[in-house]
């Protein structure tokens, strides 16, 4: 996205990896109860953007039976599998987007891009799991662009306490999102 176009009024919201696979107890990459405390504010902000008319975005694993990825996590969020499933717990409003993702960047080989790029919005919140892993790749994305960024504390979660919280200081001191 170029910096000299115009940014439309609307906003968007980037819902990253919430499935199965990381938010339910017999999920392979199980992000643990604390993580689980984030999925009902992640639905009142999904419903909100909707309501409003504002893009929401769902960001997706979906994997190969043989990930590459797999050398560094454990197998999880197989294409075609429950755990690669969207909570059923979110809702997914008419006109969402639902794009899966092979690797940790859900700009890579994506639609995000140019999902993003027609709206041209005037800011993407982001929400999801896992705060200091595909949350963090997804805002980096998001700061390359250009694109300003919003970061609710508590629409994100990971493994590690502090790794989220560094994660968070990053997010707003190095990448130059608004952390909330």
């Amino acid at each position: 996205m170029t910096r000299n176009r115009k940014r439309s009024k609307r906003r968007a919201l980037l819902v990253v990896d919430m499935l199965r696979g990381f938010l339910e107890p017999d999920g392979s990459l199980y992000c643990g109860d604390e993580a689980r405390r984030i999925i009902p504010y992640v639905a009142r902000r999904i419903r909100t953007f909707a309501r409003r008319g504002d893009l929401v975005v769902f960001s997706c694993d979906r994997h190969a039976e043989a990930d590459p990825e797999f050398r560094l996590y454990p197998a999880h969020c197989v294409k075609g599998s429950r755990e690669a499933d969207i909570l059923p717990d979110l809702p997914v409003p008419d006109g969402a987007k639902v794009l899966a993702k092979t690797t940790l960047d859900p700009f890579y080989k994506t639609d995000l891009d140019r999902v993003l790029r027609r709206p041209r919005p005037r800011e993407v919140e982001v929400l999801g799991v896992c705060t200091n892993i595909c949350v963090l790749i997804a805002v980096i994305g998001l700061a390359v662009r250009q694109v300003p960024t919003v970061v609710r504390r508590r629409g994100v979660a990971t493994f590690d306490a502090d790794a989220h919280e560094q994660a968070l200081a990053q997010m707003q001191k190095v990448f130059g999102a608004t952390v909330r």
